[in-house]
């Protein structure tokens, strides 16, 4: 058990490590909107529970030392697909047929595909070592259930250290290579064990008066409850990471810190259960009361977060109007994702034991019965991420979802409450399942007093009472704009999108720059998109030019869109209204880098919205392989327009256009595959001309002027210019990863020709906005 145990460690480790990879590199492929995620996760699933079942059909004929060995073959044949998954994932399938492939499911189908082999290998392993270790029936269920929380702390502790170290350090290759040698580890360890299982009687389980376990309900009946429990574990999961994400600013630890977390509570959870299996006579009361619990805390915890966060200390560290990538907020929001995921996940971990005690009846089909019950949880999970991320996130909304979920815990809880006390008295049966009757009565409490959405998200945005507020949330994010009540005559607020300020109204100067400068510099700029909408200020300075006939803006967060047009319609002299009446702007809801790699159109200007680099996935529209996307989409002597946040930043985008342009003293960057029309003072003049800031005090009559922004000297790259490598890159998204490396606001020439760019005395410091 010891070497078996800690081979089962090292492979939920390798497991996650590969899941975060793979995800990842599957997304580039399908796009990073909800759908294309939920195909992802879904075929991930999939395979997991085809592992399942053969895993189910083919355990109990082998003998113990034929189970341990395929176990070692799978862990083995899972590292190999970990080495060889880079070229295939990414290389061909996220590139090679970037933009080529349409429909979900087509996506899905290529997704499974590339997942199938190793997915399906991983689901096989847990009925297969415990075909191994049946020996004994009174400690078969304790030890299925130290085996699985020794894999589900395991995979805690990949999502956790590969979110927060290896991925960040090592890049996502050497995560996978990291992966691979811990799924080679794991087989290792089985190996040694060969011998002794070979040499080992086989327990005659079928003989007759062979030990069998008391019925405690059947197997169908028991796989119905693990899939509702897996369903609600997911589904809390996916509430946890839109809620905390609000909280702590959604960045690229986030989602492994809550993962990371609850796996490890889970598994925390099933190694205290596997200890208590033995001296329980009836393991069915402890399931029901363990699930119950689980969620009731779940929900008191999450409305316990929702009443502290606009009082101290909490709203100085983790309010919305914060800037919460620092280390105490990182520190705060992390011990917040302990409190509020820990304690439900440990609950609802304990009940995997409990269900083995209840379904382990006999030697003869321990690997039949780990492998229908794993693949009901598999299910649940599988159907908890699709139908809360995909349909009641998308009806119902977080609150909704909640007390849906409030709703399927009592029924659960009720059901059991039914079927124990069946034969006697209603009043009897409460006395004697007074914590069950307890748990339910709870439930229906929270069905009842969890706020409504516009309430939940108000209070968590800061609204104050009696100020306008409009906001949106569907299974594609969160966004809410907030005004300020100091000038009913001026109306000015912030707009948020899942947590991030991210722009206001009237419009930030710098964005309706940024949006500006492109149609500015380019002679006949008729046709521009948009990546990213925000509040709308890019797009307001990209209609700027009489000349412009056509502006395509896409949005990725739905909500934001829809959020706007509230906006529009109860300030309808503002620009945000006058923005949505132009018949040159056309708002699109999906993925703009999945744009640039559908169709054949070209465009004369192509600009990004600013994005924050430490959010979570900006590392994809800030990498080599994006801007090589855009290069493709330009038309003779297009331009693209972008923010520059980082060093990184201007190193990556003048390693990719072999004409570039860096602006000062707020750095944006311009790029062609062409040489550019720049003439810096021409440039100057625009920006001053009187046309041009009617239109700029259109978007915000605050502005004074917005050629001071770009007046510093301006470095420039043509073909002949010495550069520096891409620093960032899909597979190693260094910024994305703030906390794993220096983060240089300020980019300066490394090299002679480099600096003869630019006066001596001319500096870029690229500090965001």
């Amino acid at each position: 058990m010891p070497r078996l145990m800690l081979a089962f460690f090292c492979s939920g480790f390798g497991a996650l490590l590969c899941q975060i990879v793979w995800q990842r590199m599957l997304g580039i492929f399908a796009g990073s909107d909800t759908v294309s995620a939920a195909l992802v996760v879904g075929a991930f699933l999939a395979g997991l529970g085809l592992g399942s079942i053969l895993g189910a059909l083919l355990a109990d004929r082998l003998t113990p030392a034929r189970a341990l060995l395929g176990f070692a073959l799978c862990e083995a044949v899972v590292a190999l697909c970990a080495l060889v998954s880079k070229p295939f994932l990414y290389d061909w399938l996220a590139l090679g047929l970037a933009g080529r492939v349409e429909g979900p499911a087509l996506v899905f189908a290529l997704c499974f595909a590339g997942l199938v082999v190793p997915t399906t290998l991983m689901g096989a392993s847990l009925p297969l070592l415990c075909r191994a270790i049946a020996t004994s029936l009174d400690r078969l269920a304790e030890r299925i259930g130290t085996l699985y929380g020794l894999n589900t702390l395991g995979a805690g502790l990949g999502a956790l250290l590969g979110g927060w170290l290896v991925v960040g350090n090592l890049g996502f290759t050497g995560a996978l290579g990291l992966a691979a040698t811990l799924n080679l580890a794991a087989a290792a360890l089985a190996l040694t064990l060969l011998p002794g299982a070979r040499a080992a009687a086989a327990p005659d389980a079928a003989r007759p008066g062979a030990a069998k376990a008391a019925p405690f309900g059947s197997l169908p009946l028991w796989c119905l409850l693990v899939f509702l429990s897996g369903y609600v574990i997911v589904a809390l999961e996916i509430l946890w990471v839109r809620l905390l994400g609000q909280v702590g600013q959604y960045h690229a630890y986030l989602f492994p810190t809550v993962l990371g977390i609850f796996l490890l509570a889970d598994g925390l959870g099933m190694a205290l259960a596997a200890r208590m299996v033995r001296r329980l006579p009836d393991p069915r009361p402890a399931f029901f009361v363990t699930q119950g619990a689980g969620f009731v805390l779940a929900a008191l915890l999450i409305g316990a977060l929702w009443l502290a966060l606009p009082y101290p200390p909490l709203s100085g560290l983790m309010s919305v109007d914060h800037w919460r990538f620092t280390l105490a907020p990182m520190v705060v929001s992390t011990l917040l994702v302990v409190v509020v995921v820990a304690p439900p996940a440990f609950l609802i971990g304990m009940t995997f034991p409990f269900v083995q005690r209840a379904v382990q009846q006999d030697l003869a089909s321990v690997g039949a019965r780990v492998g229908w019950v794993q693949l009901a949880n598999i299910a649940g999970n599988a159907a908890g991420s699709i139908g809360t991320g995909l349909v009641t996130l998308h009806i119902l909304g977080s609150m909704g979802t909640l007390k849906l979920l409030a709703a399927l815990s009592a029924l659960l809880l009720l059901g059991w409450l039914w079927q124990a006390g069946r034969g006697a008295s209603l009043l009897a049966s409460l006395r004697a399942r007074r914590w069950e009757a307890g748990l339910a009565a709870a439930c229906a409490v929270a069905l009842v007093a969890l706020p409504g959405n516009g309430t939940f998200w108000s209070r968590m945005h800061g609204q104050a009472e009696g100020s306008f507020a409009a906001w949106s949330e569907d299974r594609s994010g969160v966004a809410f704009y907030r005004e300020t009540a100091e000038d009913p005559g001026k109306p000015t607020g912030r707009f948020f999108i899942m947590g991030h300020g991210q722009g206001s109204v009237p419009f930030l100067p710098v964005h309706i720059l940024l949006g500006s400068i492109g149609p500015l510099i380019h002679p006949a700029p008729e046709k521009v998109l948009a990546i990213g909408v925000g509040s709308s200020g890019t797009p307001w300075g990209a209609a700027i030019s009489p000349a412009t006939k056509e502006i395509r803006a896409i949005e990725l967060i739905k909500p934001v869109l829809d959020t706007l047009a509230e906006i529009a319609a109860a300030r309808p002299e503002g620009a945000v209204a006058a923005l949505l009446r132009d018949p040159r702007v056309r708002f699109e809801y999906g993925d703009g880098r999945q744009a640039l790699a559908q169709g054949t159109e070209r465009y004369d200007v192509i600009e990004a919205d600013a994005v924050l680099p430490q959010s979570s996935h900006s590392g994809l529209l800030y990498s080599a392989e994006f801007l090589e996307a855009v290069r493709t989409r330009l038309a003779k002597g297009g331009i693209y327009v972008q923010w520059a946040p980082t060093a990184r930043v201007v190193e990556t985008f003048a390693a990719v256009f072999p004409h570039a342009i860096l602006l000062q003293p707020f750095p944006v960057l311009i790029g062609s595959n062409d040489p550019i029309p720049f003439d810096h003072a021409r440039l100057l003049q625009k920006l001053a001309d009187p046309a041009v800031l009617a239109h700029a005090r259109r978007g915000n009559p605050a502005i004074g002027s917005l050629a001071q922004e770009v007046s510093g000297a301006a470095y420039h790259w043509r073909p002949e210019t010495a550069r520096d490598p891409a620093s960032l890159t899909d597979m190693f998204p260094r910024d994305e990863f703030f906390a794993n490396h220096d983060y240089l606001y300020r980019w300066q020439p490394r090299t002679p020709q480099q600096a003869q760019a630019v006066p001596p005395r001319a500096t870029v410091a690229a500090v965001p906005r």
